[in-house]
């Protein structure tokens, strides 16, 4: 219990301290004009209140990740407590305080344009194709998820095909109409259900009784999976999380001050961190260990265990407005997915969305092509996600340190965890069955080179590289 108790303490405490000191490297600056201002189009430049953009903020990047993920990523034992805490402290609220940061001096730009300004054009072509192809995932894998938690507690005529299409009809709208129409709207309500879950939940584990385990720096993993890299790729929403840089930008066109920036970015990716510790904890401790639990999710799947833990712990009404917040999560983040994708794709061709047509123009082939992607194997596309996910955040952290090196500022806060997620990313695809297929010890080796290997890259060139980005932009 203690190590779960210490771990919130942590993450709260990682807000308050190092989060005010990435603000302050980066140089927040309240005087200066938003996008939300400069840009302001009535669509997706909309000032916004400061607690209703980090809601949105919230619940775009909290999706089915930070509670599935962590349920699963317990298999590997309390451990996941540290990559949680830490994880989201030192890589993932600074990937996402950086990419939201940046977009805001960029007008708002979306995440593959900002690498693109950062990385080169060759660069960015390739994370045109591959950030537009993992939010159709996404957006996929969050229609599906919802779905099937909504046909276990309605009706037996509102079958999964039944809430699919309903799912998929509330993303279209989402993704085409003005931000403040549906999203600013109805996600307050929806904020209410996740905090509901989370304190509901956490409190539930704690008052109860059940036994939480502290840390041991053993794999306790049944399948025996090693923990590097497995654990920091199931564990990925809840530490850090490439998809949240897909988000920022979303909210960079809606934030009326800089400063708000820590409160938005840095502070709901900790928001998250809290909400991976609880479930979790809660995992390991209601189903008496790693081994209870591998039972459950062995039988029912996680969606089954989110069930039955909310149900038991809250009683029936407690568990219906918790199961909301979880339903929420993947819907809220779904809806995005597919609104930032459609940003990305009118960005990269300089095309404006003022008018609903144009955005219906870019919004149909982006659902005709993940109504198809429902057909395909859920366990497959999650797990190509998972490593697409890790991957994005590499590329982002690097973006991120050729900027901090053009300001002259402080750019280790983004190298290390760049060079980390690259240790990680590049060993899993090597190892992992949908990648190479490597013994475990082989792709290590091979990972940690490539990690060194980039590090010596952006050591040697990235301010050559800077300095080059400067002169194209003086030119």
């Amino acid at each position: 219990m203690l190590s779960f108790i210490a771990g919130i303490v942590v993450l709260v405490l990682g807000y308050f301290i190092y989060g005010k000191f990435i603000e302050n490297l980066f140089g927040a600056n309240e005087n200066r004009k938003t996008p939300a201002f400069t840009m302001q189009d009535g669509v997706d430049y909309v000032p916004m209140p400061t607690w209703k953009v980090f809601l949105i903020q919230l619940l775009n990047i909290a999706g089915l990740g930070p509670i599935f993920g962590a349920i699963q990523g317990a298999l590997f034992g309390p451990v996941a407590f540290l990559w949680i805490a830490l994880g989201s402290i030192f890589a993932g609220a600074v990937h996402d305080y950086l990419s939201g940061m940046i977009s805001v001096r960029h007008n708002g730009a979306s995440l593959s344009e900002i690498q693109g300004v950062y990385l080169g054009k060759k660069i960015q072509n390739i994370m045109r194709v591959f950030t537009i192809v993992l939010l159709v995932l996404v957006g996929v894998v969050f229609v599906t998820g919802p779905a099937k938690l909504l046909a276990a507690i309605t009706p037996d005529y509102m079958t999964l095909t039944f809430w699919v299409v309903v799912v998929f009809a509330y993303y279209f709208l989402a993704t085409i109409l003005p931000i403040d129409v549906i999203i600013g709207r109805l996600y307050p309500l929806f904020g209410i259900a996740l905090v509901i879950m989370a304190v509901g939940v956490g409190g539930g584990i704690l008052l109860k009784g059940y036994h939480i385990p502290e840390i041991q720096f053993v794999n306790m993993h049944p399948k025996n999976l090693p923990i590097f890299p497995m654990m920091f790729i199931t564990i990925a929403c809840g530490a850090i999380s490439g998809f949240h840089a897909t988000q920022s930008p979303l909210m960079a066109r809606c934030m009326v001050n800089e400063k708000e920036g820590r409160r938005v970015f840095y502070g709901a990716m900790i928001a998250e961190g809290i909400i991976a510790m609880v479930w979790a904890a809660a995992g390991m401790a209601f189903y008496g260990g790693v081994q209870g639990l591998a039972g459950t999710l062995g039988k029912v799947g996680p969606s089954g265990a989110v069930l039955e833990i909310t149900k038991t712990l809250l009683g029936p009404l407690g568990g219906v407005l918790a199961m909301l917040g979880v339903i929420a999560c993947p819907i809220t983040s779904g809806d995005t997915a597919f609104r930032g994708a459609r940003l990305m794709i009118a960005d990269m061709i300089n095309y404006k969305q003022d008018k609903i047509s144009k955005r219906l123009l870019l919004a149909a082939p982006l659902f005709a092509v993940g109504i198809a992607l429902t057909f395909i194997n859920f366990d497959i596309i999650w797990r190509y996600f998972a490593w697409a996910n890790q991957t994005l955040a590499m590329v982002t952290l690097w973006a991120a340190e050729v900027y901090l090196v053009k300001k002259n500022k402080n750019h280790w806060v983004a190298t290390i965890p760049a060079t980390f997620m690259s240790y990680v990313s590049s060993s899993y695809i090597l190892q992992a069955k949908e990648g190479f297929k490597l013994p475990a010890t082989m792709s290590n080796i091979a990972g940690i080179l490539i990690a060194i290997a980039l590090l010596a890259i952006f050591m040697t060139a990235g301010k050559r590289f800077a300095q080059t980005i400067e002169l194209e932009e003086t030119a």
